[in-house]
Formats: C-alpha cells, sequence, structure tokens
C-alpha cells in the first residue's frame, strides 16, 4: 500500500486556464464563420468589397447626394450654376412625370385613366388577399367585366350593337372574304398555264362554299338587319343577345329541371352589364374617343403587361393540356403553335402582329394597332407559359388520375380539381420568371411606334428645355425604378404564396 501511495500523483499547482472559444454568433461570428474563415472566402469578401464600393457608393452619390432637386429648367442641372459635380436632375422628372404615366394622353381626359387604375386596384388588391371572402364574384369582375370598362373608359366611343350585330358582322366579312378568294383563284387560274385547270376548279368549289355560307347566316344577317333599322340599336341588340344567350344557358343546363340558378345568374349578368352601359352612355356615343396613338408611359406598359399576363395563363394551360392529349390531331396543333412561337423572337412576333395581321382578316374589320400588339404578345407568352405548365403537369403522378378515374371523376374534373391545382402550385417561380420576363419585354412595344414607359422618358430626351449631361441617365434610373418596384413586388408575392401553399415542402 505505501509503495502505491509512494507512486501516485497529485498536482501541487492550479490548471492553467483554457482559450475563450471562438464567438460564432452575433456580428463579428458572421463575420469570422462566414466572411474570414477559409482564404477562398477572404479574397471573395475582398473582392465583393471592392464591387460594392465602386457601384453602390457612385449610385448613392448620382442619386442623391449630388443630385439637383429644384429648379424649373436645365440651366438648375449645369455644374457651372450648381456649384458642384452634378448628379441626378430630378427636376427634368417632376416635369416629365405626366408623360412617364400617360404619355401623350389629353390632359383633360386623363381622369379616366386615373380611374381605370383606382377600379383595377380595387379589384385586384382583394383577390391578392386570401383571408378576403368573395373570391368568385370578384375573379368574374375582374377578368371579365372589368377589361370592357377599361376599354370604353379609356378608348372611349360607344356602341354600335352588342353581341348580335357583331358577330353577324364578322360571319359576313368572313363569308364575302371566302367568296373574293374563291373568284381571285380563278381569275388566277385563266392565266396560268400549267396549273391552271385546278385553280379554276379550286376557285370555283371556294366561290360557291362562300356563296352557300350566306344562306347559312342568312336568320343572324337578317336579325341584324332588324335591330340596326329600330330606333335604339343598341338595345335592340342587347335585349336579343340576352334572350338568345339566356336560352341557349337553359338548354345547356338541361332546362328548368335542375333548378333557376344558371338562368338567374345570367339574366343577373346581363343585368349588371345593361347598368354599365347606360351609366357610361354607350348607347348615346360614350366619352370622347382617345386613339390609342396617343396613349404611353406606365398606362401602356400596364395594359400589355397586364393582358399578356391574363391571356396567357388560359392559352398556356390548353396548350399544356393540348400537347398531352391522346388525340393525334390536337397534339401536333400544339406542338406546333408551341415550336413556332418559341423559335421567332418578340420583335418579329410584334411587327407580324402589327403589319401582317390585317392582311388574315376578313374583309371591312379592322383592328386597332394596340390590339394586335396585345393579341401577338398574348400569343406569344401563351407558348412560354404551356411549356411551364407541362413540367409541372409531368411531376403529378399518374396514380392521382387513376384514383380519381376509379372514384367515377370525369376528365375535365380530374384535370381541374385535382391534377392542374397541384400542377400549378409547382410551377409557380417559373410562372411568375416568365412574368417579370414578360413585364419587362413590354419596352419593345416602342418598335411597333407603341410609347411605353421607356419610350415616353425616351421622347423626353428631345425637349431642350432639360438638355442636360444628365438627363438621359436620370430619365433611365427613374424608369428602372418603376420597373424595380413592380418586379420585386411580383417576385416577394410569388414567395408568398409558395410559403402559404406549402409547395416546397411536399414529401
Amino acid at each position: 500500500m505505501s509503495d502505491i501511495a509512494n507512486q501516485s500523483f497529485v498536482r501541487q499547482e492550479l490548471v492553467p486556464e483554457r482559450p475563450a472559444p471562438v464567438k460564432t454568433t452575433g456580428f463579428v461570428g458572421f463575420l469570422r464563420t462566414r466572411m474570414f474563415n477559409t482564404p477562398t472566402n477572404i479574397l471573395l469578401t475582398v473582392l465583393s468589397a471592392l464591387l460594392l464600393w465602386f457601384t453602390v457608393i457612385p449610385t448613392v452619390r448620382f442619386l442623391l447626394i449630388d443630385a439637383v432637386w429644384t429648379g424649373t429648367d436645365r440651366n438648375a442641372c449645369l455644374a457651372e450654376n450648381a456649384g458642384h459635380a452634378v448628379g441626378a436632375c430630378w427636376p427634368y422628372v417632376h416635369a416629365k412625370f405626366t408623360q412617364f404615366i400617360y404619355g401623350f394622353y389629353p390632359e383633360p381626359e386623363r381622369w379616366r385613366a386615373n380611374l381605370t387604375f383606382i377600379l383595377a386596384a380595387l379589384l385586384l388588391l382583394p383577390l391578392l388577399i386570401p383571408r378576403l371572402p368573395a373570391k368568385g364574384l370578384n375573379a368574374g369582375l375582374f377578368f371579365l367585366a372589368f377589361p370592357f370598362v377599361a376599354f370604353f373608359l379609356l378608348h372611349g366611343g360607344g356602341l354600335d350593337g352588342f353581341g348580335i350585330s357583331w358577330i353577324a358582322s364578322l360571319l359576313s366579312g368572313f363569308v364575302d372574304s371566302v367568296s373574293d378568294g374563291g373568284r381571285k383563284l380563278v381569275s388566277a387560274g385563266e392565266v396560268t398555264a400549267v396549273i391552271g385547270p385546278l385553280l379554276v376548279l379550286l376557285g370555283k368549289l371556294v366561290a360557291a362554299l362562300g356563296d352557300g355560307l350566306v344562306y347559312v347566316i342568312l336568320p343572324l344577317t337578317w336579325l341584324r338587319d332588324q335591330i340596326q333599322a329600330s330606333s335604339r340599336p343598341v338595345w335592340a341588340d342587347f335585349a336579343a343577345t340576352a334572350v338568345i344567350v339566356s336560352a341557349l344557358v337553359l338548354f345547356w343546363n338541361g332546362g328548368l329541371r335542375r333548378g333557376p340558378r344558371p338562368l338567374v345568374v345570367c339574366l343577373a349578368c346581363f343585368a349588371g352589364i345593361g347598368v354599365v352601359i347606360a351609366a357610361m352612355g354607350l348607347d348615346r356615343g360614350g366619352l370622347p374617343i382617345v386613339d390609342t396613338r396617343l396613349w404611353g408611359g406606365l398606362l401602356v406598359t400596364l395594359v400589355v403587361s397586364v393582358t399578356g399576363i391574363v391571356t396567357s395563363m388560359p392559352v398556356g394551360i390548353a396548350l399544356a393540356l393540348g400537347r398531352r392529349s391522346t388525340i393525334p390531331l390536337i397534339r401536333i396543333f400544339s406542338i406546333a403553335f408551341i415550336e413556332f412561337w418559341r423559335g421567332v423572337p418578340l420583335i418579329t412576333v410584334l411587327f407580324f402582329a402589327t403589319y401582317m395581321l390585317p392582311l388574315f382578316l376578313p374583309v371591312g374589320f379592322t383592328v386597332d394597332g394596340l390590339v394586335r400588339a396585345l393579341i401577338g404578345i398574348a400569343l406569344f407568352a401563351g407558348a412560354y407559359t404551356a411549356e411551364v405548365v407541362r413540367g409541372g403537369l409531368q411531376a403529378i403522378p399518374r396514380g392521382q388520375g387513376e384514383a380519381a378515374s376509379a372514384l367515377g371523376l370525369s376528365w375535365g374534373k380530374t384535370t381541374g380539381l385535382i391534377v392542374m391545382p397541384q400542377a400549378l402550385r409547382h410551377v409557380i417561380p417559373g410562372l411568375v420568371n416568365s412574368f417579370i420576363a414578360l413585364f419587362k419585354d413590354t419596352s419593345l412595344v416602342s418598335i411597333v411606334a407603341l410609347f411605353d414607359l421607356l419610350g415616353s422618358v425616351r421622347a423626353s430626351f428631345s425637349d431642350p428645355v432639360w438638355s442636360t449631361p444628365t438627363t438621359l441617365f436620370t430619365g433611365f434610373a427613374f424608369a428602372g425604378m418603376i420597373y424595380f418596384v413592380f418586379c420585386f413586388g411580383m417576385s416577394r408575392y410569388s414567395l408568398f404564396v409558395e410559403h402559404r401553399l406549402n409547395a416546397h415542402s411536399r414529401s
């Protein structure tokens, strides 16, 4: 025992203190663990700091520190008058602000554009806030009623007819185009030596088809003539259209056996349309007409982008479903449509819609230049949206559709209630990315003489009253801030929707 006690060791002094642990929390910890923990991160941190120093600092100096805030003309934004290096010339933006928002829209009529903005905000915001009720009614007002109200508010004018007259005139022009086309083929065949007889035969068949269609649409054209001969053609056409559409709705829903609700809803819609027509005076000429060539600025940017975004969704969904269809004709048409519109640049589409589309319209039927651009952008965006939606459809397991079929659901209910909602949840980032790209691509409409926000900014540079060395950069900076606000808002809202739907946490 004594040997063991002699061999044991008893420390006679205290153990030295250990060094304090490295701090890993707070700002110092963040710098130590994320930015200066390795030589590579140190180098990247230094390069990033230099990049921010040479970009952010000059931008802040230009926009805020060296900027000129008051003035009445270009003299206030000259360095010799300001006494220092001049940055942004904000008096120029203040003087041209209305041009940036409305373009050359007549000043006495700008209340119509303001009212359109207010109505759009009042109808859109409740759709974006999940907790607010009556989403169906609000969506119907925004997507169906608001476009017509906005058109007559912004463009003005009245109604020469309502539904029957418009359809009859369109079909009549189409039939006349078919007949004229057949006669032109006959004339071309008579002077052609090689395939002349074939062209003559084809032309006679087409002309005979057109002449036969005249008798097919004769009841519709007769009703149009009777409506136009009445004392109040707009209301006569409105009443005839309401009766015909209500009868079709009643027939489509199996008569009154399933209840009168579809008929009541249809009549209520027509009653609301009648109230709008009477309130805006559309039956008496309506508001003064403002040609779309006078529209410009943010007004055109919002009209083009919102129309393109809203119309591209149904077009894209239809094309995506058509590309996955088992019917060869529908599948081939959808594939050809998507690949054609994705294979040409948007500039080409705008030129085609503006200058070539009128050649394919029926005789006597004209389309406004802005509407032609809207049609081209909608089809172009729809092709891209179709591929985004198709990616979401491919992510849905086949068992979802098979389970729905086992429960007895039809294809329409399976697609609308089960497959499509899940597919759209998967592709929210892709859809919003397409919408942001479309919002920025609206600046290309200036090529076809439509002055959007960027076009109005560039047009303002020609004013000699505000011609300074910094006017150009100030205008583009202001336009860039507006684009950033809208695009950043869309991206933040998409993240909110993703978080709410938990699209990222699927197991």
